[in-house]
């Protein structure tokens, strides 16, 4: 199974965003933060990513007689390349879509449903915005977002840092 085809499912994709910055996570520990997926599935699901290169396993111990693995993300491999969605289809893209938004609202939901969760005071956003731009400017705003997210992308998890999800996306309507 190729990045594609791995990352192309709600829950793996939900375990590699748990394990971005540097983290290493045991497959129980996992389950800590994805508390909506079975046990039976989540295993399954970790399995597949370190079967594709997607995970590897940064270290393992005995535990009562079994061996619990702790793993940690392949960053370089959990991603599409610039070439892979060259490749895409229209049809490849509304299944990524959907996949991404299953994601979101899984995610969305664990942190509603999580103790203290205040979306107010913890600036949570959601806004839609209907925008006009020609193509210099919407490129223009494209090299802006990059500039401002891709210097956090790399910030490792440490105890003062909480984990954010921010998903951009931005397609033109069909009303052009």
């Amino acid at each position: 199974m190729g990045p594609l085809e791995l990352l192309g499912h709600p829950v793996r994709l939900r375990i590699v965003h748990a394990l971005r910055g540097g983290r290493e996570l045991t497959t129980g520990e996992l389950g800590e933060r994805i508390t909506d997926v079975s046990k039976a599935t989540l295993y399954r699901h970790v399995e597949l990513l370190a079967e594709g290169g997607i995970l590897e396993v940064a270290a393992e111990q005995r535990v009562r007689g079994a061996v619990e693995r702790r793993f940690r993300l392949q960053a370089e491999r959990a991603s599409i390349t610039p070439e892979q969605l060259a490749e895409l289809t229209v049809e490849d893209h509304r299944r990524g879509f959907a996949v991404a938004m299953a994601a979101l609202v899984a995610e969305f939901n664990a942190y509603a449903d999580g103790e203290g969760a205040d979306p107010v005071a913890d600036l949570v956003g959601y806004r839609q915005h209907g925008i006009w731009l020609t193509e210099p400017e919407l490129h223009q705003l494209i090299a802006a977002l990059r500039a401002a997210i891709l210097p956090v992308l790399t910030n490792e998890a440490t105890p003062d840092r909480a984990r954010y999800l921010l998903s951009p996306i931005l397609f033109p309507t069909a009303d052009n």
